[in-house]
């Protein structure tokens, strides 16, 4: 049975705090030496707790579990650490065609999020509980996505039917902003978030089957290249069309890149690398050792010993007595 991924949940704590916080520490004043202040007080309070996270790190973290959590990982840790190149490894990876693809539709679909307009303007503190909803939901997703992963192993679909629904929310999502009420922007925001950032384990997992047996963090850290890349081409590339066309227009921007995803992911062959091995070691174990001293002809030390005494000595005789000293 695999891990829940559960890693990409903390990120996305944090950037709930993100949402939350800043709206409430930075007051939207002209002066600017106050507005300096409280950004001042909101980057100690940042520094404060980064510093004991990595106090944190450093006394609890272990480099890995005392007892591997698959047969396959198993299979994996067992190989010499000389034989594993971590050049050789990122090359291999970037020659698989099915996790480039999946490189290219994470990189697009959970750091979205980060760079939907979620409020109108003036609405600072309602954009900062929005973008909480949104990442709580997805929080709750990706709890949902992992377990249900656990159980049915539906990784290409789980994966397909996770895009193709945020590709819905996301439409709904960009029609129902500007009607004005609060509260469909809340519910919508939050079926978003449930499924865009519901696709972070999905995609961790996936990657883990597809690149098997290469080291799950050296593909988990190309995902999270793919994504910090597109999620400055998309603030950037976003923020030129809001500017200068509105808010909807750099929505439906999003809605195109998440179409696109959607059909890139439905190439991806369901190459389910690590369920294999863990199927052929679960197999290999199962198979009872042969036991050529448990003969049913032979039942007796009294009939082995006829057998002996008809066939003679030299090699035919020698093999008989071992044979018949098994039974």
């Amino acid at each position: 049975m695999s891990c829940l991924c559960l890693s990409p949940l903390s990120p996305q704590l944090g950037i709930a705090a993100g949402f939350l916080v800043p709206p409430v520490l930075i007051p939207n004043v002209e002066d600017v030496e106050k507005l300096a202040y409280h950004i001042s007080i909101m980057f100690f309070m940042t520094a404060g707790v980064a510093s004991a996270l990595f106090i944190l790190v450093i006394i609890v973290f272990k480099e890995k579990p005392p007892n591997p959590p698959s047969r396959a990982q198993a299979s994996i840790q067992s190989r010499p650490t000389a034989e594993y190149s971590y050049v050789q490894s990122i090359l291999r990876l970037l020659r698989n065609g099915n996790f480039l693809l999946l490189m290219v539709t994470y990189g697009k679909l959970p750091h979205l999020c980060e760079c939907i307009c979620v409020s109108p303007q003036g609405e600072e503190v309602n954009a900062g509980r929005i973008g909480l909803t949104i990442v709580l939901s997805g929080m709750v997703g990706a709890l949902i996505s992992g377990i249900w992963l656990d159980k049915t192993k539906t990784y290409k679909q789980t994966t397909l039917v996770v895009y193709i629904m945020s590709l819905v929310g996301m439409i709904v999502y960009t029609f129902t902003l500007s009607l004005g009420h609060l509260w469909v922007v809340f519910v919508t925001a939050g079926l978003l978030g449930f499924f865009m950032t519901g696709y972070l384990p999905l995609g961790f997992e996936f990657a883990a089957e597809l690149t098997y047996p290469e080291s799950e963090g050296t593909s988990s850290g190309l995902l999270n290249v793919s994504a910090q890349i597109f999620g400055i081409a998309f603030t950037i590339g976003q923020g030129q069309i809001m500017d200068r066309f509105g808010t909807k227009a750099g929505n439906l921007l999003l809605c195109s890149v998440l179409f696109l995803g959607t059909v890139m992911t439905a190439f991806i062959k369901s190459d389910l690398r690590r369920q294999q091995a863990n199927l052929e070691n679960e197999q290999t174990v199962s198979k009872p050792p042969l036991n050529f001293c448990c003969a049913p002809a032979i039942s007796s030390g009294q009939h082995s010993t006829s057998l002996l005494s008809r066939k003679g000595g030299g090699l035919w005789g020698s093999s008989l007595l071992a044979f018949s000293n098994c039974m």
